[in-house]
């Protein structure tokens, strides 16, 4: 098919269809770890208000202060949070969802609407694996 006359839309749709994630981006990765979606997520029930890095922790349940730390700068090089610094003392920061990280928002709920659809037989699948023994017999 000739390509050079599509329309500007087509070539959009046909483009998001066959994207493959680049594992060497590092997109997918801090998607993927263990904090990064909760902390965007209490950011974004902030609604249009900073949160304090106290508030943070004290809302994501079992994050360390170093994980935190390391969660939120990952998340404001990437372009999803903004820091904001106030030279008071003590010194007080606050963090936001940028536009880029209040986008992700839909995805993840499309993501998160999935899972929910999809747990009761991801979990019948589990429990089928389990049963039949063979996660020990994998490598013998």
């Amino acid at each position: 098919m000739d390509t050079s006359s599509q329309s500007g839309s087509d070539k959009q749709t046909e483009s998001a269809r066959s994207f493959l994630p680049q594992p060497s981006n590092g997109i997918c990765a801090r998607l993927g770890d263990k904090w990064t979606i909760e902390v965007i997520w209490r950011l974004s029930l902030a609604e249009k208000r900073r949160l304090r890095f106290s508030d943070l922790k004290r809302k994501t349940d079992g994050i360390t202060q170093r994980m935190l730390t390391l969660t939120l700068r990952n998340l404001e090089r990437d372009g999803f949070v903004k820091r904001h610094y106030f030279p008071e003392v003590p010194p007080r920061v606050e963090y936001e969802l940028t536009g880029l990280g209040a986008g992700i928002l839909a995805s993840l709920q499309g993501l998160n609407l999935w899972i929910r659809d999809n747990l009761p037989r991801i979990e019948e699948s589990r429990q089928a694996y389990d049963d039949t023994g063979e996660q020990g017999n994998r490598f013998r």
